[in-house]
């Protein structure tokens, strides 16, 4: 069923465009040429979802399967949820706009404990029931999730899905939706189908298994995997082009991964645990694509993921000749994740320039010691260096990030951020320059399942004295701000993050009682009560205290693995039967050098140290050796130069109307690079394209009369130009009419003077053509016709409305409705006449209330130059 959401995406939606599902790199395949129907989904809001790296990935390779099509949704903003409430419509998907429940199999990615709740909401939306046992029926879809979390640890899950995806996606996705295909073309039932999925290496179906009274998780029947093979794909950079949504996201930029894995080795780290073996992609991969990308999307930043980029060895040479080929285009490269070890004046060359980026570094530990005892493998001296070359190469703000609650910690290793944070400030001072800034994050230590540390227990009173502690210690430290994890998310994330089975009660429940959206911080104090409320009604209140108060410190009560009395690592664990490649025998041992301070080497790049991962299941670290780095070219240089500028007439029609101003903008901007158009840049520290929209168009009136100024370094055939900016505009955005003007001529934004609309207004009752031409008679006959306006200081303004209207006659009118045509003000200085200032007038002079039901801007009015 095919939903009309031209009801639901009404202007008083905010941020309507994000529900349309046409952004450039949208697929939308023939429904019925596919034999299988997809919908993936992060289950977050949009400007979370939709930049997410692994979602774009999976999106794409699923559209490029035979007889496949994929389509993709999000969890819908307060106010459109409330929206399908009301109206009782179901959640849909974005490219087809149909019920979620058309479709065979609905992914989620899982990569957050308390995510969890936000998939209830979305099930509920769709009008899907949340259990697998409710969903007994063929008339639903396969309901999976995937991600992080799902792979860890899928038991406080394991009741709403039908299966977990366990690992990398990309070969795994391709081939459930063959067995899928499969299933269809031989009628399997519901169950038969399972078990054939059951089959594929990686996918898990918690209904063929049972949890024994000691916890284990064990099948239930024979033709099931004891243990399940988490999967290992390579990096594919190339189905990393994709989406170009219309709203502003969270990360809005191309993202390429350059590495995948981690064999650093930090005990603390279930990433770098989840994800080995390493694989680095090949440069020339790396180079193609985020050339090819920035030509496709019209990026102006692209971003080079992994857990690690500087452990990638080829960074500075594929950084400096992806910027020297980028050079004239003002295109900037961020990098998420840096070891500050290996922060030199190379990759400061990459990620500096005109919009330098933020640099931000984890040293995790405030002392020595506990960087050993997590093995981070950072000294003191290489973080002053790494740190000291970011501040001779012209950086000023530095972001750091700490943990708080690590196994062994004290207070002095507590105290010990401060004292570092102070120690870099003093030693990298420069004379002449003022003192480095630096902001502070300090998060709250959760053990996690597949480390080391999956078997100590923290504890939510000791954080808030440590955070006490810190606080007290940087008050009257300068050009320092720290900013502190809530310890209230942190002690859910640990009690759901390490749970079983028993747990799906209370995620079921704090669902109801209004949690979701748990990692945003507005919503802490509802998603604390709402978690806490649930927990103590499943009877699980002893099992949260522990969390609160501490139950265990290994540093304290755990001995040596090889003692055969210590029980608390024979006890099952809920996700034993996960197998992840790294062996428990193995994090027994590490979590033993933990406790004497051992580091353990990278085994990327020195010996294996034999933690179980390499084989024939999961591979072998890949490690791409540097090629040379080419000579840097220098940071882009804005193009000043005006030598012709076009006036551009065109239309805002359709759904293009729920696109909204400063949306419009990046919109234009992506279009010219886009179109390789040579736009003239300003000057100044942050350069941007010369592109003048002549007036902001409220957001779901659609228009036939828009202006905008393009300004160029070279001159162009007019045609040519139209051709290329044609090709990459939205088909709801024809180009009406292109003029060349003097490039020194005063622009149409200072040249504007009225607009003219078509309003569609509608009556209760009904009135004779007679009526409405004497209402407007009256109006325009009118001198004064006043309105009161309040004033962003709260004052008091009177103004003539009449003043600013210019022309003003009735078009049309049956059937209880008007279209009028008026002319009015429509200045940059706020001098304008509002579609509703005119119902205002209109309603004053008639004595009854008018409904204002459609805008269109038929064309803005420019002075003569």
């Amino acid at each position: 069923m095919t939903i009309a959401i031209e009801k639901l995406l009404t202007p008083e939606i905010n941020k309507p465009a994000r529900y349309l599902g046409n952004e450039l790199g949208a697929k939308h395949k023939p429904w019925n040429q596919a034999k299988v129907r997809w919908v993936l989904t992060y289950p977050e809001v949009y400007e979370l979802g939709a930049s997410n790296l692994g979602h774009i990935i999976l999106y794409n390779i699923i559209n490029t399967q035979p007889r496949q099509l994929c389509d993709r949704t999000y969890l819908p903003a307060p106010d459109l949820a409330e929206k399908l409430r009301t109206t009782k419509a179901p959640l849909f998907a974005l490219e087809s706009r149909r019920n979620l429940t058309d479709f065979d199999i609905l992914g989620f990615n899982l990569s957050y404990e308390l995510g969890a709740t936000n998939i209830l909401e979305m099930l509920a939306l769709a009008q899907i029931p949340l259990t697998w046992k409710e969903r007994q029926s063929d008339h639903y879809p396969l309901i999976f999730a995937g991600g992080q979390t799902a792979t860890s640890n899928p038991e406080p899950f394991a009741e709403f899905f039908d299966f977990m995806a366990l690992g990398d996606g990309e070969e795994i996705l391709p081939e459930i939706g063959l067995i899928i295909e499969q299933g269809k073309e031989n009628n399997l039932s519901k169950e038969a189908l399972l078990l054939d999925l059951a089959q594929i290496p990686g996918v898990y179906v918690p209904r063929f298994y049972d949890v024994t009274e000691a916890g284990a998780v064990i099948p239930h029947r024979p033709d099931v995997p004891t243990r399940i093979l988490r999967r290992v794909s390579p990096p594919m950079p190339a189905y990393a082009i994709g989406l170009v949504p219309f709203i502003e996201t969270i990360h809005d930029r191309l993202v390429v991964e350059i590495r995948r894995g981690c064999t650093r080795g930090c005990r603390f780290c279930q990433p770098g645990m989840l994800t080995r073996p390493a694989r680095d992609v090949q440069p020339d991969d790396i180079i193609e694509t985020i050339e090819r990308g920035i030509r496709e999307t019209g990026h102006n930043e692209f971003s080079l993921l992994s857990l690690s980029c500087s452990d990638y060895l080829a960074l500075p040479a594929v950084g400096t000749e992806i910027k020297n080929r980028l050079k004239d285009e003002n295109i900037t490269l961020s990098l998420p994740s840096q070891r500050v070890d290996r922060f030199d004046k190379n990759i400061a060359n990459i990620v500096g320039g005109n919009r330098q980026s933020g640099l931000t570094f984890a040293p995790e530990a405030g002392t020595q010691r506990m960087r050993d005892v997590i093995n981070k493998g950072l000294t003191n001296e290489e973080l002053l260096r790494g740190v000291k070359t970011a501040v001779e190469e012209g950086w000023d703000k530095v972001k750091l990030y700490f943990m708080i609650g690590l196994p062994g910690e004290t207070d002095l290793d507590v105290l010990g951020i401060v004292e570092t944070v102070r120690w870099l400030r003093q030693e990298c001072r420069i004379k002449g320059r003022k003192p480095l800034q630096f902001t502070i994050t300090v998060s709250n230590f959760t053990p996690k399942p597949h480390t080391p540390f999956q078997w100590h227990s923290v504890s939510t009173a000791e954080f808030k004295r440590k955070q006490e502690l810190l606080r007290e210690a940087f008050r009257g430290l300068r050009g320092v701000k720290a900013n502190y994890t809530d310890i209230r998310i942190s002690a859910m994330e640990d009690f759901i993050g390490r749970g079983d089975r028993r747990l799906a009660p209370v995620i079921h429940r704090a669902w109801e009682l209004g949690a979701g959206m748990d990692s945003w911080w507005e919503n802490a104090q509802q998603a604390y009560e709402a978690w806490e409320q649930a927990i103590d009604e499943a009877g699980l209140s002893w099992k949260y205290r522990q969390v609160e108060a501490g139950e265990w410190n290994v540093f304290e009560t755990v001995q040596p693995p090889s003692t055969p009395s210590i029980s608390l690592y024979k006890a099952p664990l809920p996700w034993d039967h996960v197998n992840t490649g790294i062996e428990k025998k193995w994090l027994q041992k590490d979590l033993q050098q933990a406790l004497e301070a051992a580091t353990v080497p990278d085994c990327s790049f020195d010996s294996c140290y034999h933690c179980g991962v390499c084989g024939l299941d999961f591979g072998h670290n890949v490690v791409v050796q540097p090629p040379p780095i080419p000579e840097f070219s220098g940071h882009f240089q804005p193009k000043s130069e005006r030598l012709q500028r076009f006036r551009v007439y065109f239309g805002k029609i359709g759904e293009m109307a729920l696109v909204g101003h400063l949306d419009l903008v990046r919109l234009f901007d992506r279009t010219v690079r886009r179109a390789a158009l040579p736009i003239s840049f300003t000057g100044g520290y942050h350069p941007g394209p010369r592109i003048s929209i002549a007036n902001a168009l409220t957001l779901g009136v659609t228009s036939s009369g828009e202006i905008v100024d393009f300004e160029l370094t070279k001159v162009m055939n007019i045609d040519e130009f139209r051709h290329a900016l044609e090709q990459e505009l939205p088909s709801d955005m024809p180009i009406l009419r292109v003029e060349e003007v003097p490039v020194n001529s005063t622009s149409a934004t200072r040249l504007l003077e009225e607009a003219e609309y078509l309003i569609t207004v509608g009556t209760e009752d009904i009135f004779s053509e007679e009526v409405w031409q004497n209402w407007l008679t009256t109006v325009l006959e009118s001198s004064e016709i006043n309105w009161e306006k309040t004033t962003k200081s709260g004052k008091k303004k009177t103004v003539n409305l009449r003043e600013r209207l210019s022309y003003l006659s009735l078009e049309s009118y049956q059937n209880n409705t008007a279209i009028l045509r008026y002319i009015g003000s429509c200045r940059n200085d706020g001098t304008m006449l509002q579609p509703q200032q005119v119902i205002l007038m209109l309603e004053k002079i008639s004595g009854i209330e008018l409904q204002l039901t459609k805008i269109h801007r038929q064309r803005l009015i420019l002075a003569a130059s």
